[in-house]
């Protein structure tokens, strides 16, 4: 009858099992396995991989291992240290399952990865009993490998978004969408010119000349950044951030209209800002009453109301010569409501006019991006917040990593 032998867990190289240890009158409960290096392979250099001969002295390690069911299981081992004729100097040996400067071995590191795709740092800290700061590293470590390298090949259209890191400008950090895939190509600190400059900086001429076309909102640092890096690539400006620039031209007139409205206009101007900026599609039945009352009772408020469903017609048009012709008619009809803001916006309006007839020839927005950065927001709260920006840029990049590229949409 043969006798059972753990040591086939831990079919290492060049180590032997030679003890075992059980402790269950302890919590948690732990099994501390002693290993020994096999004399009969020659020991190589950590560092070079190189022979080595037997140097003065070994170094003992406890590491820590995958657990068996629901004992921890610590590694006891005992290090040769060996001279390296290559390096010069003596170093310790090598190990295939563990570096000699970490504390846990590599099957239980690619484990602690493996968890930290679907839970936070914290729960796999709680859930292997380890500190917070090695899951975070050993999951960082894995990311930098896997996402450290951007990857530019194949890149045709891109959306280009900021997203909030933390309170102020520091705290924006600009994402660039592969729009065909879906996948995050790239991340970077800051929302200014020389944020997107970097990421530029990390294509071939080739693959800048590649780009066709570019998703943004009308934010001049990314303008300028795509500009100077592609200038043969059209620039399409956001429908969503087009609206809402009205919108809040819109809330203006609102405000001005109270201000000049008596005691009983103003009831019903008083509390209408949500239903003015909201599609009336989103609104409940008797909110669209009072809208309608609203409406009614303000012929100036009606007019930029009924405005802001044709601008999104503008949007609906693949041919580029009527586009024009829509947004130029649309503009003479604002003009005549007479209102300093509505007449700055005709203005941004006019001045991004390509950005928004771009549109007709790649249907495009950063619609995409949007939902990127709701999913974000999940990955923030989940992480209570990050500190370490490159940390947080691999999270992102691992959240989306593309699929198989797709037909243009809008």
């Amino acid at each position: 009858m043969s006798s059972l032998s753990i040591s086939g867990y831990f079919p290492f190289a060049r180590v032997k099992v030679v003890g075992q240890s059980i402790h269950l009158d302890c919590q948690p409960s732990g099994t501390l396995i002693r290993l020994e290096p096999d004399r009969r392979f020659r020991p190589v250099c950590h560092d070079c991989g190189g022979p080595g001969t037997i140097h003065s002295g070994n170094l003992r390690r406890i590491i820590r291992d995958l657990n068996m069911a629901c004992a921890q299981t610590q590694l006891q081992v005992d290090y040769r240290r060996v001279w390296c004729q290559a390096c010069g100097t003596a170093r310790v040996e090598h190990m295939e399952f563990a570096d000699p400067g970490k504390r846990i071995t590599h099957r239980l590191a690619r484990y602690v990865y493996d968890l930290c795709k679907v839970m936070t740092v914290q729960d796999v800290a709680r859930h292997l009993d380890l500190d917070p700061k090695t899951v975070k590293e050993v999951d960082k470590h894995f990311l930098q490998q896997e996402f450290g390298q951007t990857n530019c090949d194949g890149l045709r259209i891109l959306a280009v978004d900021e997203i909030a890191f933390s309170c102020g400008l520091v705290g924006y950090m600009t994402v660039v969408l592969d729009y065909l895939s879906g996948r995050v190509v790239w991340v970077g600190q800051g929302r200014v010119r020389q944020t997107l400059d970097g990421f530029f900086a990390l294509m071939t001429e080739a693959q800048k000349q590649a780009i066709e076309a570019v998703a943004m909102d009308c934010w001049e640092a990314y303008i300028n950044s795509v500009q100077l890096n592609c200038p043969q690539a059209k620039i399409v400006f956001d429908f969503f951030h087009i609206v809402k620039g009205y919108s809040m031209a819109i809330d203006n007139v609102r405000r001005n209209e109270y201000r000049r409205a008596s005691e009983d206009q103003r009831r019903f101007i008083k509390g209408s800002r949500y239903l003015l900026l909201r599609n009336r599609e989103n609104l409940q039945p008797q909110q669209q009453v009072k809208l309608d009352e609203l409406l009614a009772a303000n012929k100036r408020l009606n007019a930029a109301y009924i405005l802001k469903d044709q601008l999104k017609e503008i949007y609906s048009y693949s041919d580029r010569r009527l586009a024009k012709e829509a947004l130029d008619q649309w503009c003479a009809l604002a003009a005549e409501i007479n209102e300093s803001s509505i007449a700055r916006f005709i203005g941004r309006l006019q001045r991004f006019e390509d950005g928004i007839l771009n549109h007709c020839d790649y249907p495009i927005s950063t619609g995409r991006l949007e939902g990127v950065n709701n999913k974000i927001k999940v990955i923030k709260r989940r992480a209570y917040g990050f500190h370490d920006h490159a940390y947080f840029a691999l999270k992102v990049k691992q959240a989306f990593p593309g699929h198989p590229p797709t037909t243009l949409s809008g």
